[in-house]
């Protein structure tokens, strides 16, 4: 999956002259908590996120007292708080990898590029969407996570005896085990009796760690 298929497309955008103000205003109205910010020809000169607008002051601020912080505040403006040296990622970024690039970095939202020009942006909230799909967080079914050794053929001997049982899976999972010895995977299968499905795996995995009827 690549991230032109997750992306927002139509991003909302301020320019650096936009008042702390109304850019908080603009996050709230469109239910946002970042905004790429462009100039008079439409480049990304940077990205603000709501933190920033939340937090800013003026660098004065030390001197002056609350009527004269009150109006330099209004007078704030995007241009003084953003994030100048903007990471982005480009519509055809695989997805896993805008999502390092998010928690390498500790940020929560890229501005997708082609070339010089914004077309969209990226954000933990797509990520997250993306996470419970895989998972199948949405259906029913038996949801069993199993430790399993790292071997070629242990996946497709499994959801072979899935497939023997009348099983259909509606997601699978793999992920880091105890050691590099061993994998621990999560299924979710619908059609299938929850302990006929574990009794068929049992012999098959190095253990059972959970299951359940979700």
């Amino acid at each position: 999956m690549l991230v032109h298929e997750r992306m927002s497309h139509h991003p909302i955008t301020v320019t650096p002259d936009v008042t702390v103000h109304e850019a908080l205003n603009i996050m709230r109205r469109e239910k946002v908590r970042r905004l790429p910010v462009v100039d008079e020809n439409g480049k990304l000169v940077g990205i603000v996120s709501e933190k920033d607008l939340l937090y800013a002051s003026p660098s004065s601020a030390k001197e002056l007292n609350v009527y004269e912080l009150q109006y330099l505040l209004s007078k704030l403006t995007v241009g003084e708080v953003m994030t100048r040296d903007v990471i982005t990622v480009t519509e055809y970024t695989p997805l896993e990898e805008a999502a390092r690039i998010m928690v390498d970095n500790k940020i929560g939202g890229l501005p997708v590029m082609r070339g010089d020009k914004l077309v969209g942006i990226i954000t933990e909230t797509d990520i997250f969407k993306v996470f419970l799909e895989l998972l199948g967080a949405r259906e029913r079914g038996v949801r069993l996570t199993i430790l399993v050794p790292e071997q070629k053929g242990v996946l497709a001997s499994i959801t072979g005896t899935i497939a023997e049982l009348g099983g259909n899976i509606i997601a699978l999972g793999t992920f880091l085990g105890e050691d590099p010895s061993n994998r621990t995977v999560t299924i979710k299968v619908e059609g299938v009796d929850k302990d006929k499905l574990v009794n068929a795996l049992r012999s098959q995995v190095i253990e059972v760690l959970d299951v359940r009827e979700v």
